[in-house]
């Protein structure tokens, strides 16, 4: 056992790969020693640079076909509490967030099967006519699914509709966990993860960039977020060998919310579990550059100490968040940009406002 953990420290200091099984043994180590390897590679790629950006989160719709059993933002039909903005209304916050300054509007939907694509693809063109040098984040993997599936179109025709249509880049939602038999139990009816890693593929091979996420802390196992991880670490092995500019460009471990859904019994997950996760996540990601601290799912406090365990990124602004506020998350009126860059510089690091793509627009001094 211990010449086993002994190999595996060898293998890191010569920054080789894990496998599978090293992987899960990097649960044997204590947060401490994880910390000081994930984050002797985060300061190698970063330096003290934490990321953030100034964006704001649409959510057109809570009307969903879908039931998954984790999720607090959905409704159904007869659900008082159910909502679908109307063009005009969407418009409206776009034109009123980017007048104020925001550089990405991320369009994230529940599966509404009452919006048809040419809706969809109408508020995207509008947008991006009107606002041409904002960038437009839209539409999950899950969100492409639903929409193949309900309307019967391929992945194909949807993603280079996306693009036809101004979507700049795809967020990471629906990953959820990898493993089927626990998709099976906690989100049976929603893109499977062969799907999910599909879909990103097509997209990377468009040359566009997404980010990947992964939902933890409810009824997946340790080694489960392994197999996850290893899993997006491949996929973009093969998106960064086309040479296209396609890739993921940033992993964001979502912790889960246990609030106001369907999942009973789940205890919340304590903060060493959680900065353990961000930090095995930046051990075996060697070739996505960025680890995001989502500050809405961890707690903007939280967030920063994950700077020290392997992030370099906490998120944006967001404005109006809808999806983790619903299931207990304190997000729901987005956070000050002002507080971002006094809470990293407080912290000791240099706080860097990017824009999606993680190119650099201000670097702020340290205090």
């Amino acid at each position: 056992m211990v010449r086993k953990m002994q190999e595996l420290l060898l293998k890191l200091q010569n920054n080789e790969r894990l496998n599978y099984d090293e992987g899960v043994k990097l649960w044997d180590l204590d947060l401490f020693s994880l910390g000081q390897i994930a984050n002797k590679i985060r300061i190698k790629k970063h330096g003290k640079k934490v990321f953030f950006n100034v964006n704001r989160h649409i959510n057109p719709s809570n009307l969903c076909a879908d039931t998954c059993k984790f999720c607090a933002f959905s409704a159904h039909r007869k659900n008082e509490n159910a909502y679908t903005m109307s063009f005009d209304e969407i418009m409206s916050i776009a034109r009123d967030a980017i007048n104020r300054g925001i550089k990405e509007l991320h369009i994230v939907s529940a599966h509404n099967p009452f919006i048809k694509p040419n809706e969809t693809f109408k508020i995207f063109k509008q947008i991006k006519k009107e606002f041409p040098h904002i960038h437009l984040k839209a539409m999950t993997a899950a969100e492409v699914d639903f929409m193949a599936r309900k309307f019967k179109l391929s992945y194909e025709n949807i993603l280079d509709e996306m693009i036809e249509n101004g979507v700049d880049s795809m967020p990471g939602g629906g990953a959820e966990i990898f493993d089927e038999s626990t998709r099976d139990e906690i989100c049976a009816s929603k893109v499977s993860s062969e799907n999910w890693l599909k879909i990103h593929s097509l997209w990377h091979a468009r040359g566009r960039q997404s980010n990947a996420t992964m939902l933890f802390g409810h009824i997946e196992s340790k080694a489960m977020r392994i197999d996850h991880i290893l899993r997006l670490r491949a996929l973009q092995d093969e998106s960064l060998a086309r040479a296209n500019g396609g890739y993921f460009n940033a992993f964001i471990p979502l912790v889960y919310q246990r609030d106001n859904n369907y999942l009973k019994n789940i205890a919340f997950l304590g903060s060493a579990e959680i900065l353990s996760t961000i930090a095995i996540s930046r051990i075996l990601l060697d070739n996505i550059a960025h680890i995001k601290a989502y500050w809405a799912t961890s707690t903007m406090n939280l967030a920063m100490v994950a700077q020290d365990f392997g992030a370099d990124d906490m998120d944006g602004t967001i404005e109006n968040e809808s999806i983790q506020s619903a299931a207990g998350a304190n997000s729901k009126h987005g956070q000050a940009k002002n507080d971002f860059i006094e809470m990293i510089q407080t912290s000791s690091f240099l706080p860097v406002e990017r824009d999606s793509l993680y190119n650099e627009l201000k670097v702020y001094n340290l205090c």
